[in-house]
């Protein structure tokens, strides 16, 4: 080796064996400077000549948070390239001719490679030599140390979140953005004006498939099962009258999506088959994040709809029924989780549970304009089902309001046994003096959104910088097209490994899943060594701006629109209105980092005068779009504090959709006959 190979040295975590630091100094390749090759012996860092230097990583102030974290990428700065779009333009299939392309894609090798080339997964071959170096990442999973959470609390939740006057306030100001959340029932329920039996006694007719005719609201239900709703919320009454309620989300509506399996309930992932899971020693079959639902008293009013199998983003589902967007009937609600956010924003729920493999539960939040979480990889537990694309997706919760998003998320956030991650402390939604206000922008990326959304998220940012003293940092992020050709090739070969057997699927994901059984391994190992470039990359960046906020749209375009009433009968497949909404949301999926989505006002829909403009508050058939913000690995508590004071920063910015329910109302009157 020559003199001045090399003259800087990195630690290396070794990941076999958690929680355990090893230094290992590693060589640059000659060609990207990726270190790869072991060459003197651990816990020495030397430069070319081989003379000891200092650590830029380990026990370094530049660097603590490798101290805090397991997994944590070693905080590398990717290629110097310039953002390029390597997508090419293709057309939308709907209804009947969905059925035949299909066909086609099923039976015919050559047209599936051929598809493969032309939605652009061939495109990381022209970056090989840029990412061959880096060795492949498989799951982006990044866990605290015990002792060591980042929210830096004690693990006791201790006494509940109360609410300032400034929510109050807000309420006042805006009316018309006013939702009921999480601790608006519990004060009912304490102040004894309303039962947790009056809720549901009030929602369930709206929201039964089964009932003659099915209720106002029940396409957005996968089902609900009425006397396990009225046990449950019977049990809730019962404890409130004894004054032993069990917490913030005692007697609390909610729903879960069609993923989780439920004692009493089917599992079908909004399909035509039956996914449910096995029944277990104790003689239940529930979800993790199910039982810390119950446990916390919460009322699960029933399953709601989903994109089948959650391959793809609009929430169209021909099995089932397709939800309409609250705000816009002549528009989907985005999904995968699509019931869940469909309910939150009708106000039938002011917190539900969905799941997020690219973009999942902020998509159909961002369209239906409430919160969504999707947290760092595996912080909620998937157990004991298995996570069905478990490079990717994670569970997450999906809110009226901040406040109830960071109650439900402390709950499902409680680690399951088998989990690496430690018990949360309480999230404190104000930030103390002295905490990191930085928001960075990926510039070229950001100007991927029509001109609406960039003035609306641009909008929002100012007032962040100026309600909240947040400074504004431009960054770059290499091969961002290429990632979100990688994340879209990974979720889709995964998928296609799952589901070798295509009978009885809808025809767009049968397209979908023709696609995943092309890829190559080799393309597909190219994908996992672009996601180790960009996670450290990302933690470069974050060892550069401390605290920083990744801030871009939550989607580049404005909803979807349904343009033909067969796409509802048989399905759609849009590769380019896909790949616009999942334009920013699949770097956190694809690197499992936290990510948040505030509204951040609404656009003319198309058909309309003045379509795709910023639409004023009046404007009918507005559809809300998002920010969203994106951290460091395990940062949820940062974001939730961004969220809340954007929600603040934003109020005007809110309207409840035409079909809201004031299911407060409705309760009431049910309470108000029960005492007569």
């Amino acid at each position: 080796m020559s003199d001045g190979f090399f003259n800087v040295a990195v630690l290396f975590l070794d990941k076999a064996l958690p929680g355990d630091w090893q230094a290992n100094i590693y060589a640059p390749s000659s060609r990207t400077g990726r270190f790869t090759t072991p060459v003197i012996e651990p816990k020495l860092l030397v430069d070319g000549k081989g003379s000891q230097v200092t650590s830029i990583f380990m026990g370094s102030e530049d660097c603590p948070r490798w101290r805090q974290f397991v997994n944590y990428p070693v905080p590398l700065k990717g290629p110097d390239v310039p953002y390029e779009n390597i997508r090419e333009s293709s057309y939308g299939i709907r209804g009947l001719y969905l059925l035949f392309a299909a066909w086609i894609m099923e039976t015919f090798a050559v047209v599936r490679q051929r598809a493969w080339i032309d939605a652009g997964f061939g495109g990381l071959r022209k970056i090989r030599f840029s990412i061959e170096d880096w060795e492949p990442w498989f799951v982006p999973e990044v866990f605290p140390k015990a002792g060591a959470d980042p929210s830096g609390h004690a693990v006791d939740l201790g006494p509940e979140r109360e609410t300032t006057k400034r929510d109050a306030e807000c309420a006042v100001d805006y009316p018309q953005a006013r939702y009921y959340s999480a601790a608006d029932y519990r004060r009912l329920y304490l102040a004894g004006e309303l039962t947790p039996t009056d809720v549901a006694r009030a929602l369930l007719p709206l929201i039964r498939r089964d009932a003659k005719p099915p209720g106002k609201y029940s396409t957005a239900w996968f089902d609900s099962k009425e006397q396990i709703v009225l046990d449950a919320a019977a049990a809730s009454t019962q404890r409130y009258r004894e004054k032993r309620s069990l917490g913030p989300l005692d007697g609390v509506p909610t729903a879960v999506k069609d993923e989780f399996d439920m004692d009493g309930y089917t599992t079908c992932l909004g399909s035509r088959r039956d996914f449910t899971g096995p029944v277990l020693e104790d003689g239940s079959n529930r979800a993790w994040c199910v039982r810390k639902l119950e446990e916390a008293g919460a009322v699960i009013m029933g399953k709601t709809s989903m994109h089948e199998f959650g391959l793809d983003t609009p929430g169209n589902n021909p099995i089932y029924g397709t939800p309409t967007n609250p705000h816009n009937a002549q528009y989907y609600t985005g999904g995968s989780s699509s019931g869940t956010a469909y309910c939150v924003s009708a106000g039938l729920i002011p917190v539900g549970l969905g799941s997020d493999g690219g973009g999942s539960v902020r998509i159909p939040a961002s369209m239906c304009g409430i919160f969504s979480l999707k947290p760092s990889h595996n912080r909620i537990s998937c157990k004991p089902s298995q996570n069905h694309s478990n490079t990717c997706a994670v569970n997450g919760p999906i809110a009226a309001d901040v406040e109830s998003l960071t109650t439900l998320f402390e709950v499902l956030a409680q680690p399951h046994p088998t989990s690496p991650f430690p018990p949360m402390g309480r999230i404190r939604l104000e930030q103390g003096p002295g905490h990191p206000r930085v928001i960075g922008i990926p510039e070229a990326w950001f100007a991927r959104a029509t001109p609406a959304m960039q003035e609306l998220c641009r909008g929002l940012i100012k007032r962040m910088v100026a309600r909240h003293n947040y400074t504004v940092v431009p960054v770059e992020i290499p091969f961002l097209s290429h990632g979100q050709i990688a994340h879209a090739m990974t979720v889709l070969t995964d998928a296609a490994t799952l589901l070798p057997e295509t009978r009885g699927l809808t025809p767009g994901n049968r397209i979908m899943l023709a696609l995943g059984r092309v890829t190559p391994a080799t393309d597909y190992l190219l994908a996992q060594k672009l996601r180790r470039v960009l996670m450290e990359h990302l933690a470069w960046l974050w060892q550069q701006h401390p605290g920083m906020v990744l801030v871009t749209p939550t989607t580049s375009c404005a909803g979807w629109p349904i343009l033909t009433a067969g796409e509802l009968r048989y399905g759609i497949s849009d590769g380019d209105r896909t790949l616009r909404t999942m334009e920013y949301v699949w770097l956190a999926n694809f690197c499992g980092n936290p990510s948040i989505t505030v509204p951040a006002g609404f656009v003319v829909p198309e058909g309309a005068p003045d379509a795709g403009q910023v639409a004023s508050v009046d404007t009918p058939g507005k559809i809300p779009v998002g920010l969203m913000a994106t951290g460091e690995w395990c940062a949820e508590e940062q974001l939730l504090q961004f969220a809340w004071q954007a929600e603040r920063a934003s109020a005007d910015l809110r309207n409840r959709p035409p079909i809201w329910l004031d299911l407060v109302e409705e309760a009431k009157k049910l309470h108000k006959e029960s005492e007569q």
